[in-house]
C-alpha cells in the first residue's frame, strides 16, 4: 500500500448501494485539504457556491485517479467520488459486470446522498456510465438536474478506437474471472497503464503503482476480462451512449489528451461537429489519464467548464 492510497482510502468509507458495498468520498468545501496543483492552498478555505460535482472515473482503475485535484475541485463546491463495483476499493463479486449495474449504483448514490442538482465529470469507461444517466434522465428515470458536463478521454466512438494489445487480450478471453495460474500482475497492469501516456508524459512510477494496486485489491485483477465487458456493450449500444453525451441539453465542455492512443483525439472532432456550442481544450503532450499526467492543466480546463 502507497502512502497515497493509504489517505485516499482514510478519506472514504463504504455503503451499501444497489446490492453492493461502494467506496464513496463526499468532499465538503470546508474541509478539502490543498491539492498538488496548488499546495500553498489553506485547508477548509473554501465555500460552496456551486452546484455539486460527481465524478466518475474509468477502466481499470478508480477515484483514485483523481487525488491530485479533487480538493481544488471542491474549493467551491462539494465533491462525490465513488469507486465503481469491481473497481479500486468497492466490493468485487464475481458476477456479469454491465453498463445498468454502474448506473444503478450512480442512482442509488445520488438518491442517498440528496443530490437533486449537480455537475458531471466522466472519464474513460465513466464516459459510457454518464451516457446511459443523461438517456435515463432524459426518460424521466434519473430524478437529477444536470447544470453541466465535462467529458474527458474515453473511447465515445468505437469506429475511431484503438483499442491496446492488452484490451484485445482480455475480450477475447471467456467472460469469467482468471485462474490463480493467470500471467496477471500488477507490474503488467502498470505497463498497459504507462503505454496510454503521452511519450512526452514525466508521470511518475508511484502514480501507476497507487492506481494498480487499488485495481488489483480484493482479486481485482482475475475480473478484468468480466469489467472490461462495457466495451461490448458500447459496441452494442453506442447510439443510446454516445447519442445522449451528444445531445442532452445541458453544457458540455471537452477536455481532452492530445496524445491518447485509445480514445484519439479524433473523438473530440467528432463530438464538436455534434455539438459546435460545447467548450474544447485539446491538452498538448498528454495521453490518456490527463488528471494524472498533467494535473493542472487538466484542472484549469475543468474548472472553466463548469464556471
Amino acid at each position: 500500500m502507497t502512502a497515497a492510497t493509504d489517505a485516499w482510502e482514510q478519506r472514504g468509507g463504504r455503503i451499501p448501494l444497489a446490492g453492493h458495498e461502494v467506496f464513496v468520498i463526499d468532499i465538503d468545501p470546508s474541509t478539502a485539504e490543498p491539492g498538488e496543483a496548488d499546495p500553498g492552498g489553506a485547508e477548509g478555505s473554501g465555500v460552496e457556491r456551486c452546484e455539486p460535482l460527481l465524478v466518475i472515473h474509468g477502466f481499470p482503475t478508480s477515484s483514485f485517479d483523481f487525488h491530485l485535484v479533487a480538493d481544488e475541485l471542491a474549493r467551491d463546491r462539494r465533491v462525490v467520488l465513488f469507486d465503481m463495483v469491481g473497481y479500486g476499493l468497492s466490493a468485487k463479486p464475481d458476477l456479469a459486470y454491465t453498463v445498468d449495474l454502474q448506473a444503478d449504483v450512480v442512482v442509488a448514490l445520488t438518491e442517498r446522498l440528496g443530490l437533486g442538482t449537480i455537475s458531471l465529470l466522466t472519464h474513460d469507461y465513466g464516459d459510457t456510465v454518464g451516457g446511459e444517466l443523461l438517456a435515463r434522465q432524459e426518460e424521466g428515470r434519473w430524478p437529477v438536474e444536470i447544470v453541466r458536463r465535462v467529458i474527458t478521454n474515453g473511447s465515445i466512438y468505437m469506429d475511431l478506437a484503438h483499442l491496446s494489445a492488452g484490451q484485445e487480450f482480455l475480450l477475447s478471453l471467456p467472460d469469467q474471472r482468471l485462474g490463480d495460474d493467470a500471467p496477471m500482475d500488477t507490474d503488467t497492469l502498470a505497463g498497459g497503464l504507462a503505454a496510454t501516456l503521452s511519450p512526452s508524459s514525466s508521470v511518475r512510477a508511484a502514480e501507476l503503482a497507487g492506481s494498480c494496486e487499488l485495481a488489483a485489491r480484493s482479486g481485482g485483477l482475475s475480473l478484468l476480462p468480466r469489467t472490461i465487458r462495457y466495451i461490448e456493450e458500447r459496441r452494442r449500444n453506442e447510439g443510446r451512449f454516445t447519442g445522449a453525451i451528444e445531445d442532452h441539453p445541458s453544457p458540455l465542455h471537452i477536455v481532452w489528451g492530445a496524445d491518447d492512443p485509445i480514445a484519439v483525439v479524433a473523438m473530440v472532432d467528432r463530438l464538436g461537429q455534434s455539438r459546435p456550442d460545447a467548450g474544447v481544450e485539446v491538452l498538448d503532450g498528454v495521453g490518456h489519464f490527463p488528471m494524472i499526467e498533467a494535473p493542472d492543466r487538466f484542472l484549469a480546463g475543468v474548472q472553466r467548464g463548469l464556471d
